[in-house]
């Protein structure tokens, strides 16, 4: 099950219909899984296999032609995502994003450019060239990596599987061999819908995760990890692998390259949330987008006019992340199952009847309390909104009302006189 199904306390902001990436309008995910052979000694080559490959398609046009802004975010950069340098450096996301094991990554650039190059045969003639965007992370520990089992077929079924709608979570696609706080993980989404004081943006969070030892495994703040390393002690587990996490997000709000890239910076407070201290040898890579400008590489124009969210309305958006980001791992736990793999190496599922105690215990403390999403973004010390400070509402306010650098919304009324 999910995690919101075992009744944690998830956040203040309800999650979108689907409660996955695909709630921002647009955003299709799809998979291509690989389990092949029983559990046994390892024969590179010959398996046994347990990996895949997971696509995300940011826009249901032609993300090529119709290119949005993008940014990203590197907390530890034992990882690699290819293609990472031009989006931040451009600001411009302009192909699928692809998660796969480690040394699946030039197998899926490759298949992805064919792919692309099919659908605009300018590319690399007509049209610039492309740098596919490719997230990694280890599954060696269940899966024979060195034996390259992830082929261009698997790409193509990925991204031709991509739907909207209800996301599959745990031991799928990408996902398919990874492991987070020593239980069974994968991929896993969620997402926020923020209420219309907050501007009604809805965001979402997809991840492939595959980091962290179980005694820092946190559950909606419960140390839960410490207890089962107790239950687990004898279990034989991966000790070479730090392990990594990859976090994709997409947002319907009007953002701007360098809010994205702030954006992406707060994915990995929900990351913490979780139990990773992003330990020396794991890479946590975060990916974002807006979908709220499409940016045409084919114009006449010379300017090209773009809506943006003030910086100063972001404050909501990293609550949601954050929320998400941490909804999404555990979703990856919860909907995950026990697997074994290389050499017999067995990863269990995380018992949620275990976590079911813990919730249960708490829930008579969570029951008084009351979530108000609702409330205006506004300082602490102010008591009204800010449109009933100012007179006016921000969004129609023209660049003469408001002053500050960053865009503050201060009234430009001078301040009341201090006798000096």
């Amino acid at each position: 099950m999910r995690a919101r199904e075992l009744g944690l306390p998830l956040g203040r902001f309800k999650p979108g219909r689907y409660n996955a990436i695909t709630d921002v309008a647009g955003v299709l995910v799809g998979h291509s899984t690989i389990i092949e052979g029983p559990p046994g000694p390892l024969a590179v080559g010959g398996g046994p296999a347990r990996t895949g490959v997971t696509a995300i398609i940011p826009n249901d046009g032609n993300i090529f032609m119709d290119r949005l802004a993008g940014g990203a975010f590197v907390l530890n950069g034992a990882g690699e995502v290819s293609g990472l340098t031009q989006v931040v450096e451009w600001g411009l996301l302009e192909t699928p994003i692809m998660l796969t094991n480690t040394m699946a990554v030039g197998a899926v650039s490759d298949a992805l450019a064919r792919t692309m190059v099919e659908a605009n045969p300018g590319i690399g003639n007509e049209h610039d060239v492309i740098i596919p965007v490719v997230g990694e992370c280890d599954d060696s520990y269940l899966n024979d990596i060195a034996g390259r089992h992830v082929r261009e077929e698997h790409v193509r079924e990925a991204l031709r599987q991509a739907r909207t709608g209800p996301v599959a979570e745990g031991c799928v696609g990408g996902g398919t061999g990874m492991i987070t706080c020593d239980f069974k993980a994968g991929i896993g989404t969620s997402s926020r819908k923020l209420p219309p004081v907050h501007g009604g943006y809805t965001l979402g969070v997809l991840v492939m995760s595959n980091f962290g030892k179980m005694h820092n495994l946190r559950v909606a703040g419960m140390p839960v990890g410490e207890v089962l390393a107790e239950k687990f002690r004898g279990m034989p587990r991966r000790v070479q692998n730090y392990g990594s996490i990859i976090a994709v997000v997409a947002t319907d709000a009007p953002l701007l390259p360098h809010q994205i890239n702030r954006l992406c910076k707060r994915v990995s407070l929900g990351i913490g949330r979780v139990g990773s201290y992003a330990a020396h040898g794991s890479g946590e890579i975060i990916v974002g987008f807006s979908t709220a400008n499409v940016v045409p590489r084919r114009t006449r124009k010379m300017v090209y006019k773009m809506k943006l969210l003030l910086d100063a309305r972001l404050d909501p958006l990293y609550e949601a992340v954050m929320e998400a980001t941490e909804e999404a791992i555990l979703n990856s736990m919860c909907m995950a199952t026990e697997m074994a793999g290389v050499n017999g190496n067995y990863v269990p599922a995380l018992p949620l009847d275990e976590v079911r105690r813990f919730v249960d215990a708490t829930r008579p403390i969570f029951a008084s309390v009351k979530l108000r999403p609702d409330e205006p973004a506004v300082p602490a010390s102010e008591d009204e909104p800010v449109e009933v400070q100012l007179g006016f509402n921000l969004e129609d306010a023209p660049p003469t009302r408001v002053r500050s650098a960053e865009g503050m919304p201060f009234s430009t009324r001078a301040p009341p006189d201090d006798g000096e």
